[in-house]
């Protein structure tokens, strides 16, 4: 079904998320007087525009970056430098009230469906208590409303007076998922809300997320490391590699005519059933992921890429958009054709 859906026209609309060089570097501090000796340059330049109804998708080895990413949007980690924007409206810059306020419209739906959940609070205060305090809601209202979202998310009102542990993993995440919904926001964060739900639970949630997303007009931002379930969420995809977005374009494109090796490495990896239909000339990854407290001169991806030149050992290439085809951006000075 994703195969099918068309991107979004970034000339209809304005983006509701704008991201401008946004960096995120952790200091790395030693000895008694905690002296700063380098930085971890966990996120290190990102643009990127998400638009309203679309659902962009981010994807890359784990340590890249992208859930980190995806806690600097919604506030959860100050970022180094750049901006934030959302709605035009850059949100390092606001103050506590004005992003309390905001909170309404940018939710995040957490990886771990166990540990986002207050274990000492009953499934009806954690999904009521942003209606009171966001919505202005009474009781009456905010239970009503909590009845309604479980019901949505496929649960039985019944299970508002239980705790989070007496539920499974995948129940957990509806209930997440509920609590994000619960207050009607644009914007929806998806942190690999699936990579800890069995393979059979992992479809339900998808189709789920589908659903809300039509039914409440509600634009995502899915972060993930399984290739399946991100083609088939998104309208774009974005890749991310140590830090910084290598290729950027609509997620079926993406899927057949990548132009990054680093993106046609990881299209290499992901298994497929008919091993006929694989390609007969791999990229495999050799070596680790170099340490983004020092990553390699030149192209980052230099280090571990079977078509490196010498200038992409001493040259940075930038993104930029394939003449040929509109939307579809990549960083790399021999790109694939």
């Amino acid at each position: 079904m994703s195969a099918m859906r068309k991107p979004i026209k970034e000339s209809a609309d304005k983006p509701l998320l704008q991201l401008e060089g946004v960096h995120k570097h952790y200091p790395i501090q030693k000895g008694i007087f905690s002296k700063t000796v380098g930085q971890i340059k966990a996120v290190d330049g990102i643009d990127l525009q998400v638009y309203p109804g679309e659902t962009v998708g981010l994807v890359g080895e784990s340590g890249c970056g992208k859930s980190t990413l995806g806690r600097s949007i919604i506030g959860l980690e100050n970022i180094s430098s750049g901006k934030v924007l959302f709605e035009g409206r850059d949100l390092t810059q606001m103050s506590g009230a004005e992003m309390r306020t905001l909170r309404r419209d940018i939710q995040m739906i957490f990886q771990d469906p166990y540990s986002s959940l207050n274990p000492r609070k009953r499934i009806v205060d954690l999904i009521t208590e942003p209606l009171h305090v966001l919505r202005g809601m009474s009781d009456a209202e905010a239970l009503r409303e909590a009845s309604q979202l479980m019901e949505i998310v496929g649960l039985s009102v019944q299970g508002l007076g239980k705790y989070p542990h007496e539920f499974s993993g995948g129940q957990r995440q509806r209930i997440g998922i509920a609590r994000a919904v619960a207050l009607r926001p644009k914007l929806i964060v998806c942190d690999e809300p699936v990579s800890a739900l069995d393979v059979s639970i992992q479809a339900q949630i998808l189709n789920l997320l589908k659903d809300l997303q039509r039914e409440f007009n509600l634009t995502y931002l899915f972060i993930g490391h399984g290739l399946g379930s991100v083609k088939y969420m998104s309208n774009r995809i974005a890749v991310m590699y140590l830090g910084k977005v290598v290729e950027l374009a609509p997620a079926q494109e993406l899927f057949s005519s990548p132009r990054h090796p680093y993106t046609r490495a990881l299209l290499d990896a992901y298994p497929i059933p008919n091993p006929h239909l694989r390609n007969k000339e791999r990229i495999v990854l050799e070596g680790d992921v170099p340490s983004p407290a020092s990553p390699p001169q030149g192209c980052r991806f230099h280090t571990r890429c079977p078509l490196a030149s010498t200038k992409c050992q001493e040259e940075e290439p930038l993104l930029t958009e394939d003449i040929f085809r509109k939307g579809h951006l990549y960083a790399c000075h021999d790109p694939l054709g």
